[in-house]
């Protein structure tokens, strides 16, 4: 027996009696579901300076943020000191056992700019320990105290830093945790991890492992993200759903973050098998390493929650079993509101396999019904593929058309008023969705959409299932809600409430997930890649689908002949006047779509209207100083691959900076320059031996003025490094170039040494000798190039990259030894 016969209009998977009433109610349902999901990304109040002493103050943190960051003060400057002194007095001032670990550390995370070779730095890490009454482990409270060397890091980090000040003198004035619980204040983060480094590798405190709670800013304002774990975290994200007030976190997050180079502190623990927790807030990321970065421009409320989680995390662990915190897998988790929903990992696979069963199961469900057969199922699929596609690609012209009208957003992270632009990506996502849904409806019909739609929430499940597991959910439940929502819908009476109330669900299912992804991918990933957010975007309106279909006219959801009745029918003014409520309908179907255009339109010009480059928010600009002091030439050097009009006036074209290969980056430009009178670093022979074949240098190395890093080269044509040590370590060599690549890539092995003491660095390279002489190329730097000849200070609105080398100021010299 074949299926009963279903009219045109019975094609949807709801038609509710009073389809106008209906829609308003699911729509009015599924804002306030997004409302509640963007609260729970919102921050709290902050709590004033007077606030009860067991609290998180954000009124008392701020005040260590105005004294850490009065000015930049990297590692090793006297500016550093000055605050590494402040931070001693005033955990000592809290009766805490406090000290100072001063010592050199290797790089953490592969960073390292030297040409085959190691990054070192001397470094001063503040640490201080809160006893437990019975401790079964430690818990370590983590902030870098260093800033970069263009801004004082108002947010990067004096917001971790205060942070771990203020929760350690709560935690002094209430009662003794179970477990200790240290207070490590890193240094030299910015150059290379090497305070943690140091720190996690030898530091008796750190000798048996514990919990690391790392806490970290790039950017002014937004929700706090816990956006790192380490592996097997499912233990580690039930206490942090426990403890932290405000749980913002996503299993997804880590997924990526363990895919990308980035590092941060939390690098430098895990690889010293920590367990534990990174968080940062991420938002208004144009401030980012520049001179910006102040303490006006932090959000005080990003602040508090950094706080309050971080309190509410180091109470949860400090009373906690810590010996039970490993488990063999990741939990799947994201925010809700009220909390955090979490599932064992190894349930990944089959929610992914119901997920894809379920869709089957509705589509089978609605070719029994006669809502579509098997073509139009496949037609269905095939379109539903147009929007997912055709969104981020639209995504990233809108922003290749923008960067082309303001080209200074290429060196930004994000615009410094990015949310006009968000939102045009937003409304650019459902311009297309809407007018494909108004196109395809007419040929597909609704029912084989919706199927179509979920079918590729489905397959990406699985997909994320097999690649990113932890982020797997996002496409997973979604995919399962609106199934299930689908069979409720097909199994009850059509144009009664059930199927409107099992659809709508269904959308907030997917609202709860995918809603707060699109909002947090902007700032995570910048406008550059709003493709990403734009994607998401689209996916959760597939997953509405049935509720979108509600704002147009019930209608037949296809196009194509009419009916033999229709054919047949003796009366033209009824055809006619088919024909007029059928275009009615598709005009009525396009008036969302087109909504939606004249917002994306609106909302991308206000943002150009409204983000300009001016005094306070100036455009980004790169720009350093090399003198060569063999030759004595000096040239100016930048990165920007377009200069801006103000650096354009000093660099003409690509730089030749093969006699400076600790600035680590060959595609820069450069023009001509006056030379100074700056002296060049030197390189003492303390000892030269020679034994078996292989050369001993014991060298010093000395810059002759303040400077913030200090390199040594050896030019790889005259001598192979095989053994190396830097203040009695010993680092990495690296693979060493044959005779033929060194010709054409001179340096073979190099070492950047950042915050060199006064005394300068020893140094003792074992080489084998390819020539007669062993030529080694000295390089230091320092920051600033106010006092130059030739430097033109920036106007107003120009302003300086957040970048490692930004006003740097290099000088080198070749040793013939």
């Amino acid at each position: 027996m074949g299926a009963p016969p279903v009219s045109a209009a019975d094609r949807a998977l709801a038609r509710p009696r009073r389809r106008p009433l209906a829609a308003l109610a699911a729509l009015l349902a599924l804002v306030a579901v997004g409302a509640a999901m963007l609260v729970t990304l919102a921050t709290p109040t902050p709590r004033p300076a007077d606030a009860p002493a067991g609290e998180f103050s954000a009124g008392r943190a701020y005040r260590t943020v105005q004294t850490v960051a009065q000015r930049p003060h990297p590692a090793g400057s006297a500016a550093n000191d000055q605050v590494r002194e402040h931070l001693v007095g005033a955990l000592r001032g809290l009766g805490l056992e406090t000290e100072v670990q001063d010592t050199v550390a290797p790089e953490a995370g592969q960073l390292s700019g030297a040409a085959g070779g190691a990054t070192v730095a001397r470094v001063r890490n503040v640490v201080a320990r809160l006893p437990g009454t019975a401790s079964t482990g430690r818990v370590f409270l983590v902030a870098h105290y260093d800033s970069v060397q263009t801004g004082p890091g108002g947010n990067d980090d004096a917001a971790g830093t205060s942070t771990v000040l203020e929760v350690a003198r709560a935690l002094a004035a209430g009662p003794r945790p179970r477990n200790d619980v240290v207070f490590v204040l890193t240094d030299a983060e910015e150059a290379c991890l090497c305070g943690a480094a140091a720190f996690a590798a030898s530091h008796p405190l750190a000798a048996d492992g514990g919990v690391v709670l790392n806490l970290e800013a790039r950017g002014s304002t937004g929700p706090v993200i816990m956006f790192e774990t380490s592996r097997n975290n499912a233990e580690l994200v039930a206490a942090f759903g426990r403890g932290a007030p405000h749980p913002v976190g996503t299993s997804f997050a880590v997924e990526i973050y363990r895919a990308l180079p980035n590092d941060t502190d939390f690098t430098a623990f895990l690889d010293n098998d920590f367990v534990g927790l990174n968080s940062a807030y991420i938002d208004g990321g144009a401030i980012y390493h520049t001179p910006l970065d102040t303490p006006a421009a932090m959000d005080r409320g990003s602040l508090q929650m950094h706080g309050d989680n971080a309190l509410g995390l180091a109470r949860e662990f400090g009373r906690a079993d810590l010996t039970a915190l490993r488990v063999g897998h990741d939990a799947s988790y994201f925010p809700v509101p009220g909390g955090l929903v979490r599932y064992p990992g190894w349930l990944t696979w089959p929610l992914a396999a119901l997920a894809v069963l379920g869709v089957l199961a509705l589509g089978w469900l609605v070719r029994r019904t006669g809502r579509a057969g098997t073509g139009r199922l496949f037609a269905g699929f095939g379109l539903a593929l147009v929007p997912i596609v055709a969104a981020p690609v639209a995504a990233q012209l809108l922003w290749a058309g923008i960067t082309a009208l303001r080209p200074g957003y290429a060196e930004l992270l994000d615009p410094y008023r990015p949310v006009w632009y968000r939102l045009a990506v937003v409304a650019l996502a459902a311009t297309i969705l809407l007018a494909w849904y108004a196109l395809a409806r007419r040929w597909s019909g609704p029912a084989a959409l919706a199927v179509g739609g979920l079918g590729w929430l489905a397959l990406l499940g699985v997909v994320l299932a097999a690649l990113v597991p932890g982020g797997a959910y996002l496409a997973t439940l979604p995919a399962l809600a609106g199934a299930l929502a689908g069979l409720v819908a097909l199994r009850t009476r059509i144009d009664g409430p059930w199927p409107v109330v099992a659809v709508t669900l269904a959308g907030a299912v997917a609202v709860v997930i995918l809603l707060p992804t699109v909002v947090l991918l902007f700032p995570a990933l910048g406008m550059a890649m709003g493709g990403v957010a734009a994607l998401f975007a689209v996916l959760l309106g597939l997953a509405a689908l049935p509720v979108l279909d509600l704002l147009h006219p019930a209608a037949g959801g296809q196009r194509g002949p009419v009916t033999g009745h229709e054919r047949d029918s003796p009366d033209p003014a009824a055809s006619d006047e088919r024909s007029l409520v059928a275009a009615r309908a598709r005009r009525l179907g396009a008036l969302p779509a087109v909504a939606a255009a004249l917002a994306a339109t609106v909302l991308a010009g206000v943002g150009l209207a409204v983000d300009r480059f001016d005094a306070d928010h100036p455009v980004p600009t790169h720009l350093m100083y090399a003198l060569d002091a063999d030759t004595n030439e000096a040239q100016w050097l930048t990165r920007e691959s377009d200069p801006q009009p103000w650096t354009d006036g000093y660099v003409d074209g690509p730089a030749k900076i093969d006699g400076f290969p600790g600035l680590g980056d060959p595609d820069l430009r450069g023009g001509l320059a006056p030379v100074a009178n700056l002296p060049a670093p030197t390189v003492q022979v303390l000892a030269d031996t020679t034994a078996g074949g292989l050369r001993t240098l014991r060298l010093r190395l000395l810059p002759q003025r303040t400077v913030r890093l200090a390199t040594l080269h050896v030019d790889a044509t005259t001598a192979e490094v095989t053994r190396a040590e830097v203040a009695g370590r010993e680092v990495p060599v690296g693979r060493q170039p044959g005779v033929e690549e060194a010709k054409a890539d001179r340096w073979g092995f190099g070492i950047v040494f950042h915050a060199p003491p006064a005394e300068g660095v020893e140094i003792t390279l074992t080489v084998v000798p390819r020539a007669g002489q062993v030529a080694l190329r000295a390089m230091d730097a320092s920051d600033g190039l106010e006092g130059l000849p030739g430097f033109r200070k920036r106007p107003a609105g120009v302003g300086v990259v957040g970048s490692h080398t930004s006003e740097m100021l290099a000088v080198a010299r070749t040793y013939p030894l």
